[in-house]
Parts: structure tokens; C-alpha cells; sequence
């Protein structure tokens, strides 16, 4: 269960880093945010992992089947 606490620390510093105005605080908090998502990623069960490159992938291809259709 230590992924899921992972994984919502991460998300939770990237919205903080989203708000913040200063820009250096913005990249290092985006930066570390990211890092922190990606251990809990990894620390993930292998079927959370599946799950969510499937989502990715079925919704990076529904967007480029859009762009196809516009040309």
C-alpha cells in the first residue's frame, strides 16, 4: 500500500507546483513531484501498472485517430 501513498504525494505536489507563481519553485516542485509519482508507479502491483498504460495508450490513440480523420 506504500505505492498508493506514493502516488498521491506525488499528484499532490504537481497541483502545488500548477499553483505556485514562482518559477523556480514551479520546476523544482513539477520536478520532484514527477520523481515521487514515478517510485510510486514503480512500486506499483504489476496489474495498477497495465491498467493505467492501457488507459494511456487507448487515450493517446483515440487522440491521434482524431488528428488522422481532420486531414
Amino acid at each position: 500500500m506504500a505505492y498508493f501513498l506514493f502516488l498521491i504525494i506525488g499528484f499532490v505536489i504537481i497541483w502545488f507546483a500548477i499553483n505556485i507563481k514562482e518559477e523556480v519553485l514551479r520546476i523544482s516542485a513539477a520536478i520532484m513531484g514527477s520523481l515521487i509519482t514515478i517510485w510510486g508507479f514503480t512500486l506499483s502491483p504489476t496489474a495498477f501498472q497495465i491498467a493505467i498504460e492501457l488507459l494511456g495508450v487507448i487515450s493517446v490513440f483515440t487522440f491521434c485517430m482524431r488528428c488522422w480523420a481532420k486531414d
